[in-house]
This record gives structure tokens, sequence and C-alpha cells, in this order.
């Protein structure tokens, strides 16, 4: 049986906090779990501003996967467009990242929308989700991980047929060669 595509949006962002590094387990280093407070500054979203990002793409009754939350920044603003009916799935490795965002979710009313898990770096750990989410946000977080391929893969899994991937990433962070592989990798998976 074909399944209808999914749809796959690209967007390059602004330079990342994060340095490079070549090798080791991620494609780059993860940023430290202290970072966290940095990035979720209100004075972030004078230049990436959540509501208008996602608005777009986010529906009420949504299941949104978000992988690399970090402390919440864009995922309250998903709690939000989800509303009620919906739910918000953010995986993250660092558990600080992970009790930042149940901390912050919870003084805005919102954590009965997140189901907030700290996941192992080989696997998103997302078996619950095969072919439930509506919507995948992978905001500046594929080149933290050890293989896009995979990435993909267990994202694709998750999707439900018609379901919208939007990929972005730091343009100062990610190469224009690294950022068309990750959509190779990412139209590959399907």
């Amino acid at each position: 049986m074909l399944r209808p595509p999914r749809r796959l949006l690209f967007q390059r962002t602004a330079r990342s906090l994060c340095e490079n590094v070549e090798g080791g387990v991620t494609q780059h280093k993860l940023c430290p779990w202290w970072v966290g407070y940095l990035i979720t500054s209100p004075f972030r979203k004078l230049w990436q501003n959540p509501a208008l990002i996602l608005e777009p793409h986010i529906r009420a009754g949504m299941t949104v996967l978000e992988p690399g939350p970090g402390m919440g920044f864009f995922t309250l603003e998903i709690a939000k467009l989800v509303r009620s009916s919906g739910r918000v799935v953010a995986v993250d490795v660092q558990p600080q990242m992970i009790e930042g965002l149940k901390r912050r979710a919870r003084k805005a009313g919102l954590l009965d929308r997140i189901d907030a898990r700290v996941v192992s770096p080989a696997s998103m750990q997302l078996e619950d989700l095969n072919a439930t989410a509506d919507f995948v946000f992978a905001f500046a977080v594929v080149h933290e991980m050890p293989s896009a391929a995979s990435f993909f893969s267990e994202v694709a899994r998750a999707m439900r047929s018609g379901g919208d991937l939007l990929l972005a990433e730091p343009s100062g962070h990610v190469s224009e060669a690294e950022f068309g592989e990750q959509i190779k990798a990412a139209a590959h998976s399907g």
C-alpha cells in the first residue's frame, strides 16, 4: 500500500551558540545543558519568534514530536498551539534540559500537554509513537545526532502518513554540504 508523501520543510537559521567539533559520538558537539538558560531568553524572540515559525504548521489536536527541545523555547508555543486536545512529545539526551523544560511548562500551566522524555544518544525510543506524529519539529538538532540517517529513519516511523517535518539547522554551524546531506537523508527515509 502506498503512503501519501510526507512534506519536508527546510530552513537555515542563524549561528549556533555551540562550537563545531570533529569526531566524537555526535556529528557536532552537544550544547552544554547550561546553554539552555541562554537560549530560552525572551530576547531570542526578536530573531526567532516561536509563534511566527510554528503557527503555519501546527493546529489544535495534533501530536507533535520535538527532538532536542532543550529547555523548551519552542516547546511551550507548540503546547499552546496543539491546545488541550493535542500533545507534544519532547525528547532530549540531557536530563537537565528536560528538567528545565518541565519546570517552565509547569509554570506556564502546559505540562499536561507535554510528554518530556530523557532518551539515550543511540535512539529516541519512539516505539509508542509508531505512525502517530502529525508534525516533527527538528530545529538545530540533527547535527547533534550520531547519524542523520538513523535519526530520520526513527522520525519516519513515528510520523503518520501525510505528516510534516520541519528541518532547520544553524547556518554558521552546519555547512551547506552537511545540510544538503541531511535533506537527502530525510528524503531517503520517506
